[in-house]
């Protein structure tokens, strides 16, 4: 059993670390996040000794401040305006999408079997999320937490629910790695600058819910557990027991076309929904109108991955089209 560090000794190696955490076997650090995680990790599992090695480990030091620019009020309302242009680009994304059906066709029979999702839904997801792993992570997950909990200040709602947020996170990571046999040291995953992992993005705190393909431990990068991952999130986070029937869909090009005009048009619009949970209303653009409930049930269910009427809206056209063409 390996012996923690004295008080005294750990001031000793502070230099060595290059941080100033303060870490003791007692999960006293000298920033109350680290020890509200380090409480919060061991509480769930993770021994006393990892927590401490995880969060002493000279990359607490790293900074991404990039991702901590990314994370403004003022980024996240340019990403959400950037969403249709998005869904319009992918549209001719389509064929590589049907492509993908067919070459992992195995892999979404299971995921329809078990996890009752369209394949259609899943591809589009991915397709949404990364092209299908075309697109590179450039952050490190725990380094995007880590720089939210040690700079931004808790002094709004709105960063209170970050630093929730990212402390959640990082319990999540230790958690995974503590599980599976990895290192402290080892413990970092390629992200968005949101923290983001693996081809369907998935966020640390689900990364429970990772599914593999065959035998080891699921692997968010590899296309096949990607798929089966994103097929038990849908199942188990948004309520998808029955495959969609597509012939209950309305003419979706038709469908998206109108909800741009209307959410340009209308502050606060939401394709779904008039009221938030917070009880917080909005301009609902499907409410009262029968022949879209079918759709709109759907599109609920998929704002449980991304909360964002546009995106929902568009991995529901994505995958429409791809059934279309994937049954031609």
């Amino acid at each position: 059993m390996k012996v923690l560090p004295s008080k005294r000794a750990a001031a000793l190696l502070l230099p060595l670390l290059g941080t100033t955490l303060f870490a003791y076997s007692d999960c006293a650090f000298r920033l109350d996040a680290y020890e509200t995680i380090c409480k919060k990790a061991v509480s769930k599992g993770v021994s006393i000794d990892y927590a401490n090695r995880y969060l002493l480990d000279s990359q607490t030091a790293l900074r991404d401040g990039q991702s901590l620019r990314l994370f403004s009020p003022k980024m996240i309302t340019v990403h959400h305006a950037n969403e249709k242009r998005a869904n319009n680009a992918l549209v001719t994304f389509v064929p590589a999408m049907v492509e993908n059906l067919r070459q992992y066709r195995a892999v979404y029979d299971e995921a329809e079997r078990r996890f009752h999702v369209n394949r259609e839904v899943i591809a589009a997801i991915l397709a949404k999320e990364t092209r299908l792993g075309r697109f590179g992570s450039k952050h490190d997950a725990f380094t995007v937490f880590n720089t939210l909990v040690r700079e931004l200040p808790g002094n709004t709602p709105r960063n209170k629910g970050l630093l929730a947020m990212a402390e959640r996170n990082i319990v999540s990571l230790m958690q995974f790695c503590y599980a599976n046999g990895i290192a402290p040291a080892q413990c970092r995953f390629k992200s968005s600058y949101a923290g983001a992992v693996g081809i369907p993005q998935f966020m640390p705190q689900n990364f429970y819910l990772i599914e593999r393909y065959g035998e080891g431990t699921g692997d968010l990068e590899r296309m096949e557990d990607a798929i089966l991952s994103t097929a038990r999130f849908l199942n188990e986070n948004a309520a998808f027991k029955a495959l969609i029937d597509w012939k209950q869909f309305p003419e979706m090009p038709t469908v998206e076309s109108a909800w741009y005009d209307y959410d340009f048009a209308n502050d606060n619009a939401s394709f779904a929904f008039d009221k938030g949970r917070n009880g917080h209303t909005y301009n609902c653009f499907a409410c009262k109108k029968p022949e879209l409930d079918y759709l709109s049930l759907y599109v609920k269910k998929i704002m449980r991955y991304n909360n964002s009427s546009n995106y929902a809206l568009g991995v529901l056209r994505l995958a429409y089209d791809a059934h279309v063409l994937l049954n031609k």
